[in-house]
């Protein structure tokens, strides 16, 4: 398990980009997803699924994440991902 030390983010509000905002959570409070989206009826579920993929892939729990999203395809949500969470991660600490 990784454990998230400070907020970490990545990304833009610009068209066809998302930010991703990563803060820490309590202890065993699981991992909460706030999205934002022109799209989110349509493709909500898709979105929070690629944040899940990366957050389980990576071995993240107890997280706070705000996706603001607008319009990114699926290869930039987990590049923004990944970046947060390397931002997030105390230094030294990155997998």
């Amino acid at each position: 398990m990784t454990c998230i030390k400070k907020t970490g983010m990545a990304g833009t509000v610009e068209s066809n980009d998302v930010m991703i905002m990563i803060s820490p959570a309590q202890t065993n409070a699981g991992i909460t997803l706030n999205l934002k989206s022109p799209v989110k009826k349509q493709y909500g579920k898709k979105i929070e699924a690629a944040v899940l993929e990366v957050l389980i892939r990576r071995e993240i729990q107890d997280v706070i994440v705000d996706i603001n999203d607008r319009g990114a395809l699926d290869c930039t949500i987990y590049a923004r991902v990944d970046t947060a969470i390397d931002r997030a991660m105390a230094e030294g600490e990155v997998k």
